[in-house]
């Protein structure tokens, strides 16, 4: 199948690149970093998300498309995380061989929690997902999104290279520990090129954080 992603130079984005092109499947990756991915079935295509797309044809026709482009700059996070993920969809939502959209949105979405406009922006998404879930059903075409807790990806490093930090927050979860990219990549991958029957739906993976919770009696 064709593929295309936004946000493939670097953490879950190239994840979710590098699981489809494991599995065979064509890749249109769009960033606005240099290809971090090298592979004969990949293409890049350099470029910030808040302009133009390529013409659906020279995208391939897409099959599956992912929005996982975003950024935690505050003055950014509408523009880039949603109203970018919006412009995406309805670039490309006409190819007659669309079979799935994901978004990945994240945790903060249901919590409030980290930045305002990142909050929001994220909180915006997963209400969108909802919107194009009750519009594209009728051809058959899932949409869905992924909200993630912590990850272990470079937009982290500062807590993750900080022993303190990376121990206060994996003590703010169950499983005590973050996810790693490709964890949520396998998940990607099934909700779109697996599924056929779940849409409109967020799956939350934040080992268990959004349930931590003290008990006092």
């Amino acid at each position: 199948m064709n593929v295309l992603i936004t946000g493939t130079s670097q953490g879950i984005g190239k994840a979710i690149a590098e699981k489809f092109l494991r599995e065979g499947h064509r890749v249109w990756g769009i960033d606005v970093l240099e290809a971090a991915v090298a592979h004969p079935a990949y293409t890049h295509i350099r470029q910030d998300v808040r302009d133009e797309f390529p013409r659906p044809e020279e995208a391939g026709a897409p099959h599956i498309l992912i929005s996982c482009a975003g950024t935690l700059e505050e003055e950014e996070a509408i523009g880039v995380n949603l109203e970018a993920a919006i412009r995406f969809t309805e670039h490309y939502e006409d190819s007659p061989a669309l079979q799935s959209v994901l978004y990945i949105a994240s945790a903060s979405a249901r919590n409030g929690a980290e930045f305002p406009r990142y909050a929001a922006s994220k909180a915006g998404l997963v209400g969108y997902m909802k919107n194009r879930a009750l519009n594209l059903a009728a051809r058959g075409v899932t949409v869905n999104s992924i909200s993630p807790g912590g990850v272990v990806t470079p937009a982290n490093r500062h807590i993750l290279e900080s022993d303190e930090l990376y121990a206060a927050v994996k003590a703010e979860t169950l499983l005590g520990k973050w996810a790693e990219p490709e964890e949520i990549a396998e998940f990607a991958y099934f909700l779109t090129a697996v599924n056929r029957s779940m849409t409109g739906e967020d799956l939350l993976i934040d080992n268990g954080e959004m349930l931590r919770s003290n008990f006092i009696w």
